[in-house]
């Protein structure tokens, strides 16, 4: 993507923004932290508004929010609104009094002034301005609803004019009761195609989808996703396919546009599905899978019903999957490497996680401790491939 602004900071370290909304912060070549909107960052400067001794990056966006973003984690620590899309952020003594602000601009000439947050105040400024950020954001709900509403009543009155399908559909025109579905299950693959997470977008009636963009971090290269059918395989269903790299729980932003095959305008829904964190293992049968020689033992005085709401909120389970209220096992197959996963559960409150990969057991148990809110756990664990390369390792020191 084309590099849109480029700030220093202190030292090697300097800010970026991206032409697709991406903004961030390097050491040299090492990058610190970035994050993807689906806005525009139109200025970025780097000022120490919380009078910590470090700059923050500030940026000013197209959709009129100013936020400033800690150096070192990309956290927030402040953020305003202007009713219109920022020009530009500079710096500079407005005031003539011998004090330094950062100074904010919108396309509309709005001018802001930001004085840096007092000693005492270092660190978090959101505290300070929750309030106004509140009257802020309400406001500007109100302004996006009273938006809607002229919509709706313009979409209203050309409904009421409406002769023909035909025009109705060319200018956007769908039933009301038009909703969008969404899905999520785990594909095995083809001959051309990889195992990978299915998700499937549909529509309730003959409208179709012309486009779906979906934002999401750590799966798609840029953080963003765009699938636009040729007008020959338009139809009210789409499976996007998703390979999660790593086992982390993923928020995806879907927006959608639908209409009919000869609209010119469509209506846009927006919707968040979150992937679970363990969506690349595919349910499998204990009786063929292959049991792991590597495990981990532990107990939890937690009953085998509360095991079975994580596992559904964590793995991508069949609707038709049941597990026993007594002992059961569980058995997964990876879809990356095909690796083995069992998971066995007694009554007695005996865990054992069976799996030749320790990163993965080790993210089971910090999942399952946290979903239960275990804060001490003794556990048993045997990984021969591992301990048998730390002895070689050992060896030769």
């Amino acid at each position: 993507k084309t590099v849109t602004s480029l700030s220093p900071m202190h030292g090697s370290r300097f800010g970026y923004a991206l032409s697709n909304g991406t903004v961030g912060v390097y050491d040299k070549t090492s990058r610190y932290w970035r994050i993807k909107s689906k806005n525009h960052a139109m200025s970025i400067h780097a000022f120490d508004l919380n009078s910590d001794g470090v700059c923050e990056l500030i940026t000013g966006w197209s959709n009129g929010k100013v936020d400033a973003r800690s150096d070192r984690t990309g956290e927030v620590i402040f953020k305003d609104n202007f009713a219109s899309s920022v020009a530009g952020v500079v710096e500079g003594d407005y005031r003539m009094d011998g004090s330094t602000q950062l100074i904010c601009c919108s396309v509309d000439g709005e001018v802001r002034g930001y004085l840096p947050g007092r000693e005492e105040m270092k660190g978090n400024l959101m505290d300070a301005s929750a309030e106004q950020d509140l009257i802020r954001e309400l406001s500007q709900k109100k302004q996006n609803l009273l938006l809607e509403l002229r919509n709706y009543e313009e979409n209203a009155k050309a409904e009421l004019n409406a002769q023909l399908k035909e025009a109705d559909g060319q200018r956007g025109l769908i039933p009301a009761n038009t909703q969008l579905h969404t899905s999520l299950s785990v594909n095995l693959g083809s001959d051309s195609q990889s195992a990978h997470v299915e998700l499937c977008i549909s529509t309730t009636n003959d409208t179709i989808i012309r486009a779906v963009l979906i934002f999401a971090e750590g799966i798609f290269e840029g953080e963003s996703h765009v699938v636009h059918p040729s007008l020959q395989n338009l139809s009210g269903c789409l499976r996007v396919p998703l390979t999660p790299p790593k086992d982390v729980p993923v928020d995806l932003h879907i927006k959608a546009f639908v209409g009919y095959r000869n609209s010119t305008q469509f209506h846009v829904f927006e919707l968040t599905r979150q992937l679970p964190r363990f969506s690349m293992y595919a349910l499998s049968s204990p009786d063929s899978a292959t049991e792991p020689l590597s495990f981990v033992n532990y107990t939890t005085n937690e009953r085998s019903q509360r095991i079975v709401m994580w596992l559904n909120q964590n793995f991508l389970l069949p609707e038709d999957a049941e597990f026993q209220s007594g002992p059961f096992q569980v058995c997964f197959t990876s879809l990356r490497n095909a690796g083995q996963l069992c998971i066995k559960v007694k009554p007695s409150g005996d865990i054992s996680i069976h799996t030749d990969d320790i990163d993965l057991a080790g993210d089971i148990i910090q999942s399952m401790a946290s979903f239960l809110a275990i804060e001490d756990l003794q556990v048993e664990a045997d990984f021969p491939a591992y301990f048998e390369e730390l002895r070689k390792v050992l060896v030769k020191v």
